[in-house]
């Protein structure tokens, strides 16, 4: 696997006007080696499209087809972050003032030593200030 992905990159993917060279480029890197995300990640993204379908920003034919292309990448569910939530996840949201969620992704890229690709400025600054690779904005 080649990095940590979040849902806030992923979700760029499928929105035009979320879309920008940066995203093209993670997703060409994870159609070539692939990525890993924590089990919320799944979560996240069907929340985002959820939310998405009920404000009228698309529908929900366009969101289920959204999630069966997403269904096709290499993307491994990580099978520990539970078991880091109340420890390690949890200490790196208290350190760097994230949310538990946002912590998880950077939990898992701290734990894999892999780089994170997201947009969220603050999960990309927290990566940064534990020395990981973060590649977003």
């Amino acid at each position: 696997m080649s990095l940590v992905l979040d849902a806030s990159m992923t979700i760029a993917w499928l929105f035009r006007n979320q879309r920008s060279e940066r995203s093209r480029s993670v997703l060409r890197r994870i159609l070539a080696d692939g990525a890993t995300a924590p089990s919320i990640w799944r979560l996240e993204v069907a929340n985002v499209l959820r939310t998405s379908v009920r404000r009228g920003h698309c529908t929900e034919v366009y969101a289920a087809s959204c999630l069966l292309r997403l269904k096709r990448l290499r993307v491994t569910i990580d099978p520990e972050t539970d078991q880091n939530a109340w420890g390690a996840t949890r200490e790196l949201s208290r350190v760097h003032n994230l949310t538990l969620y946002d912590a998880a992704y950077l939990e898992l890229a701290v734990r894999l030593r892999q780089p994170i690709a997201s947009l969220d400025t603050a999960l990309l600054r927290a990566a940064r200030t534990a020395g990981m690779e973060a590649i977003g904005d």
